[in-house]
């Protein structure tokens, strides 16, 4: 479904309203829903849609994925989360995965950013230099 301008522009200011501190707030946003669906305005279905996209977008920004070979230790998992809290904020859901092929290393993964610190991943790059 594509969404006229005025909705994805009234998606964005509604999205903002709801946000304290710079992160989404989970009661606003319900409230500001629910009214949207009892008051009906023109093009509410359009606002939802954009409304939904942008919430879709920020929880997907916040998500973080470490790739390691081997199982890593309390102390290296607490280390890796602090320094990515430190550039990213506190508020991060971290899922951690194993995987073998990596050969040594980290891959971590910030929303759009990666980070590929692996044996393979260097690998990699030198094939490519070639």
């Amino acid at each position: 479904m594509k969404v006229s301008k005025t909705a994805a522009a009234t998606a964005r200011r509604l999205f903002g309203l709801c946000q304290t501190g710079g992160k989404l707030d989970d009661a606003k946003l319900r409230a500001a829903i629910g009214r949207l669906v009892e008051s009906k305005p023109r093009d509410y279905r359009g606002i939802l849609g954009a409304l939904h996209k942008l919430t879709r977008l920020e929880f997907e920004r916040r998500k973080v994925t470490i790739e390691s070979s081997v199982e890593l230790d309390e102390a290296t998992r607490q280390r890796v989360v602090a320094g990515l809290a430190r550039q990213y904020g506190a508020d991060l859901v971290v899922d951690y995965q194993i995987t073998p092929s990596l050969i040594g290393g980290l891959r971590i993964r910030v929303g759009n950013d990666v980070f590929d610190g692996s044996v393979q991943g260097r690998l990699e790059r030198l094939a490519n230099a070639f």
